[in-house]
């Protein structure tokens, strides 16, 4: 019997899969936990239609986070931090303040998008990466200043 797979189903398939399964299996566990339904033509459709939104809709957002990294690319954050007088900080830059910096220049990044290996703890300029998506990203420079 073939059945539209409504929820990963392990050693079977993954969600939005038409699978050809033995009757039994089907009938009396992937239908009646609501798992699967019948693969007939509505439902093969509305797979197709669910689908194609959800490729567009992908799509869009990798659109959206090219735009963003295009306007990201040549800007330059500036942060002023209280200094020792050898240039080390009194405290640390994390990721947060990088992402305000950003906010300030008109770009909603969050801050979990900003791939910092450790926090910023000296003046300077750093070349940060920000993965606005899982297929871009971008590289800026933020200036480290004192204050």
């Amino acid at each position: 019997m073939k059945v539209l797979l409504l929820t990963d189903v392990r050693g079977t398939g993954k969600k939005g899969e038409i699978k050809e399964v033995a009757d039994g299996y089907a009938q009396n566990f992937l239908i009646k936990t609501g798992k699967a339904r019948k693969a007939d033509n509505g439902a093969i459709s509305e797979n197709a239609n669910k689908q194609s939104a959800t490729a567009f809709h992908k799509e869009m957002e990798r659109q959206e986070a090219i735009k963003l990294g295009e306007k990201i690319k040549g800007a330059r954050v500036v942060i002023a931090i209280k200094c020792g007088e050898n240039g080390k900080t009194f405290g640390s830059v994390t990721s947060k303040e990088i992402s305000d910096g950003l906010k300030k220049l008109g770009y909603e990044v969050d801050k979990r998008k900003i791939d910092l290996k450790e926090p910023i703890k000296a003046i300077g300029i750093y070349e940060i990466t920000a993965k606005l998506h899982p297929e871009v990203s971008v590289k800026f420079n933020v200036n480290i200043v004192s204050d």
